[in-house]
């Protein structure tokens, strides 16, 4: 315990003066959102890796690895797919795009070729940020109370409120250049953490033949990716949409804001190397992880406890502090980069450009911070009443495809459609996050579990071009 706090305590004091050291660029919006648009590759590329990742992966999928085996292995495939063709097909463009009509959020980019006087756009962009910021980043509170509890067995909702202090202080101070450094900290963290403690866990249980052994015990299929593949309609639908997970990177914004904040186009042609090979480190060591675990420790009452239970019992405590600072990582390098998403749709995008507000650019950077605080508070709030059970990754994953259906399609038609009109960019992010949320309310059950981005990013799409036509 004594040598995890310490770890712990060295942890914050890193953060803590990345923030001190950042503060100097948050006296304007676009400093405080975008770093100033000045981020050199390996910080995106490693910003853009531990942003999309979160507590999910060290929690939830090393804990799908624990119950599901290799059929998690899916989950890989579609990311890698999902990512390479969002450094491919978005980022160079989009970050031309914003450069050239002096975007700083994602809704920027989105309005900025059309004469919306109603602010049509940004009022429906806005709405659904907000809405699927709360979801996320409560869930990613209830991975902090977890990981808490967990490694140091402190009480879930202490837990909670820690972690919220703790992340709320440096985004607070620093901003976006303060998270995307800490970012950089947070994901060498991570990928040391991900090699380690699969190698670890694989030895201890007697390496891949040691493990086929204990498995087949409990399920002769546990370690083959393609048992699902059986010619039944649900077995596709299971490994398909455990591959479609990857498709939102095309759109949620939180990972789309990191493209525009890059120096220029050839950091980004460094970065997408650099993230697409690190993203693979990271997937394969948690899915490995979660199966060594479940050879090792078969009973555990909660399966996202998979990691903290390896770091506990394979690791000295010292070893031990350092993976509970990676669980936190994890955890931090996604609701940092939420918070900011949220505040600046809130500041930028409805203060300055819905209201018309004629505050200076230091002063609207002010309330973003005083913004960014508020919307930590109240997803700490929210977390404390959450079921401490409820599942990480499937919550995480309702959020992650709300933003990704309703994003996604209206991004890729922006910058390749020409024909692409304003009404279309309306209809396509109604349409993709409104079916993604009445699926998985309505459907999602009759239909086999398919996941909800799937119908999500079709209707947004069909959405986008055919108002677009019309309204061409």
């Amino acid at each position: 315990m004594t040598a995890t706090v310490a770890v712990l305590v060295g942890y914050l004091a890193t953060l803590a003066a990345l923030a001190i050291w950042s503060r100097k660029e948050t006296h304007s919006l676009k400093g405080f959102y975008l770093a100033g648009k000045k981020l050199p590759f390996w910080v995106v590329a490693f910003s853009t890796n531990a942003t999309g990742e979160s507590g999910w992966l060290l929690l939830g999928l090393t804990g799908m690895g624990y119950a599901y085996g290799a059929h998690a292995y899916w989950v890989i495939v579609g990311e890698m797919i999902g990512i390479g063709l969002s450094w491919g097909l978005i980022s160079r463009r989009l970050k031309r795009l914003g450069d050239d009509t002096d975007s700083i959020t994602v809704p920027d980019v989105l309005a900025a070729k059309f004469a919306d006087r109603l602010h049509l756009i940004r009022s429906i962009a806005v709405v659904i940020i907000v809405v699927m910021v709360a979801t996320y980043v409560s869930a990613q509170m209830v991975a902090t109370g977890k990981a808490f509890s967990g490694f140091v067995n402190v009480d879930y909702k202490l837990g909670v409120i820690v972690g919220g202090i703790i992340i709320i202080g440096y985004t607070f101070v620093g901003g976006y250049k303060a998270v995307s450094y800490t970012d950089v900290v947070q994901g060498v963290l991570m990928l040391a953490g991900l090699i380690v403690v699969p190698v670890v866990a694989l030895q201890a249980a007697g390496g891949f033949d040691g493990i086929a052994v204990t498995l087949a015990t409990y399920d002769p299929e546990f370690l083959n990716m393609f048992a699902k593949l059986d010619g039944s309609g649900a077995g596709l639908i299971a490994v398909v949409s455990l591959a479609a997970i990857g498709m939102p990177f095309l759109g949620v914004p939180q990972l789309l804001i990191r493209y525009m904040s890059a120096r220029d186009e050839q950091e980004l042609r460094k970065a997408r190397v650099v993230s697409i090979a690190v993203l693979f480190i990271f997937l394969m060591g948690a899915v490995t992880a979660g199966i060594a675990g479940r050879a090792l420790f078969p009973a555990l009452a909660d399966q996202e406890q998979v990691f903290p239970t390896l770091a506990s019992e394979l690791f000295p405590p010292l070893l031990t502090g350092v993976l509970f600072v990676i669980v936190l990582s994890a955890i931090m390098s996604t609701v940092d980069s939420l918070l900011l998403l949220a505040s600046s749709a809130i500041v930028r995008d409805t203060m300055q450009k819905i209201l018309g507000s004629a505050k200076s650019d230091a002063t609207l950077a002010g309330y973003g911070k005083v913004v960014t605080v508020i919307i930590g508070i109240i997803a700490v709030l929210v977390a404390l009443f959450m079921a401490e059970n409820k599942l990480i990754f499937w919550f995480v994953l309702f959020s992650w495809s709300g933003l990704g259906a309703a994003f996604g399609p209206v991004v890729l038609a922006l910058l390749y459609d020409k024909r692409t009109t304003g009404a279309g960019v309306a209809a396509g992010m109604l349409g993709g996050f409104l079916t993604s949320v009445i699926w998985v309310q309505f459907f999602k059950v009759g239909a086999h579990g398919l996941y909800e981005a799937i119908p999500g990013f079709i209707v947004g799409a069909l959405a986008t071009v055919i108002v677009s036509r019309l309204t061409d």
